[in-house]
């Protein structure tokens, strides 16, 4: 046998353009999906940001993230009611002549466990100076999870359930970001918002937010 019919024999196979264009097509697709998954793990329970999607210009964000609106410029909230996730019925609109403060929250949300105790912790030490928690809980399928949440926590005041975000959406546009879980905003005695974050709260930049508010006449 010859030298030349011993080398190994290289394919000519040409791959046709049409299957590589497919080829590439499903590779950008795949990192596309994942990329897009990445996205959604992420905005899932995040640390929100100091926007909410714009719309709202009173808003004035200081360098800790916390928004505040002067009393001249403020909104009223929207209406929020409807059944708690022990099943009772609040309407938000009762307390109207105490400071409210309103936080969004879910128990699959470690930045929200992070912050519970310092909310749990406040509102019983603001409780008898006319200040009301409220919480409004969201994307947890169903309740156990999110009572199993409040009895870890200690949480006296009760929440909204809002498995869909419903509630949120209710808000003017730019106040509050469906994607920023936790939120939190204030509410003064005239039921307006006064004060937002967007992000996990310390008792110290609850009590920022709050303390204000509260030494309204």
């Amino acid at each position: 046998m010859s030298a030349a019919s011993r080398a190994p024999q290289r394919s000519n196979r040409v791959v046709p353009r049409s299957n590589r264009a497919l080829r590439v097509r499903r590779r950008a697709t795949l990192a596309a999906a994942g990329a897009a998954a990445a996205a959604l793990l992420v905005s899932a329970c995040g640390s929100g940001g100091t926007s909410g999607g714009g719309g709202n210009t009173n808003f004035v964000t200081g360098t800790d993230g916390i928004s505040t609106v002067p009393e001249g410029k403020r909104v009223a909230a929207p209406e929020l009611s409807g059944e708690t996730i022990e099943g009772k019925q609040l309407d938000v609109a009762d307390y109207k002549g105490k400071v409210v403060v309103l936080n969004v929250w879910g128990s699959w949300c470690n930045p929200c466990r992070a912050e519970a105790k310092y909310f749990a912790k406040v509102s019983k030490e603001y409780a008898d100076q006319g200040v009301q928690f409220v919480g409004i809980n969201t994307r947890d399928g169903s309740t156990t999870a999110a009572l199993a949440f409040e009895e870890d926590f200690g949480i006296p005041y009760p929440s909204l359930y809002d498995p869909k975000g419903k509630l949120m959406l209710r808000f003017e546009k730019g106040t509050l970001n469906p994607q920023a879980v936790p939120s939190t905003l204030v509410l003064d005695r005239e039921g307006r918002i006064a004060a937002r974050s967007l992000t996990s709260l310390s008792e110290e930049r609850l009590l920022k937010m709050l303390k204000p508010v509260v030494a309204e006449k």
